[in-house]
């Protein structure tokens, strides 16, 4: 299996030593005009384009994973339409809704084969966390708190300047995420309220967010997410999965409660009632972990990009969830722009 990787920064670097460690494909190329990417395709002996355009007019990957900016991808994976070729997108799935919508459209007429690189869906400690919801051990879902808390350093801004400026924030960076998860969670979300701050670092950028949630079941959420707090609360701190982390195995970033139990995520803290009949607060919970397995949940989605390729599995990310995704984000950043709830059900 034949995989060329666009893109040869910080992500698509990973990409490609994930390709490397695989027994199902081999990296064919690299497409990045930067003067950069010449030292990154020496060192794996691919051969370096500067366009996928390029690509596509010498060879015919079996694949491509678009790891450009986000500007980039939707005329990316477009082109990847046009020369029929598999894609595996990098979220977000586009950097407008209006241009993740001209995407969909063109894979969906084309019965393209496009994935979206929301890889935590991919993480079997997310996977165990669905089940356990799923099969009702929780009863009917009430409420689910989560966070998303961890401190960038000065380094972090002072890299790309960008990042001080509207756009370059922690809901339109690393929320998207977390709407990823809490979607295969507790399901839909329908309208979300957001209140913004900017006061601890005084950029004119949000670094603090305060969210509600409606799920289309009933269920209720909120959520923290702050990139200026020192915290643990963060998937990346907790999940164990990225060791460029530190991780802290005592810490939640997610505790979703039903009408029966409550399932803390990640460390898998399960609380139930023994029967149902007994429901009180005056009694106590059975406790108990649900088992754990862990593998690098980037390594799973390779592996899924592979048998999509081979037409044995269909997409775990369409390019609908990752719009669905993007169009959560986007209420939610116009929410605490303007101070009202965002309704999103219409337009699911």
């Amino acid at each position: 299996m034949q995989i060329a990787v666009a893109g040869a920064g910080l992500i698509g670097r990973t990409h490609i030593g994930l390709i490397q460690a695989s027994d199902e494909c081999a990296l064919s190329a690299i497409v990045d005009p930067a003067p950069g990417a010449v030292d990154i395709a020496r060192a794996t002996g691919a051969r370096l384009y500067p366009t996928l355009a390029a690509l596509f007019a010498t060879q015919r990957p079996d694949g491509v994973i678009v790891a450009t900016p986000n500007q980039l991808h939707v005329q990316n994976g477009l082109e990847c339409i046009e020369a029929s070729v598999a894609a595996l997108i990098e979220k977000p799935i586009a950097d407008s809704v209006t241009e993740g919508e001209r995407l969909c459209d063109a894979a969906e007429r084309a019965g393209a084969k496009l994935l979206v690189g929301h890889h935590r869906l991919h993480s079997p400690l997310l996977a165990t966390a669905c089940a356990i919801v799923e099969q009702g051990t929780l009863g009917r879902l009430v409420s689910v708190t989560g966070s998303a808390m961890f401190y960038k350093p000065d380094s972090y801004f002072d890299d790309a300047p960008w990042r001080r400026q509207p756009g370059g924030g922690p809901i339109l960076i690393n929320l998207i995420h977390e709407i990823g998860n809490l979607r295969a969670l507790c399901g839909e979300i329908v309208a979300v309220q957001a209140m913004a701050s900017s006061t601890t670092r005084g950029f004119p950028v949000e670094d603090t967010v305060a969210i509600n949630l409606r799920f289309a079941n009933g269920a209720l959420g909120t959520f923290m997410l702050s990139d200026t707090a020192a915290s643990a609360r963060s998937w990346e701190q907790t999940s164990q999965e990225n060791q460029s982390y530190a991780t802290y195995p005592d810490e939640d970033c997610y505790v979703i409660v039903g009408t029966d139990g409550s399932l803390a995520v990640p460390t898998m803290r399960l609380k139930t009632y023994a029967r149902k009949e007994d429901r009180s607060w005056w009694k106590p919970f059975q406790t108990g972990v649900a088992p754990i397995d862990r593998a690098d949940p980037l390594a799973r989605q390779l592996a899924h990009f592979c048998a999509v390729i081979r037409g044995e599995a269909t997409p775990r990310v369409t390019a609908g969830d990752g719009l669905a995704n993007l169009r959560v984000t986007e209420a939610i950043a116009e929410a605490a722009r303007t101070g009202t709830t965002i309704t999103l059900d219409e337009r699911l």
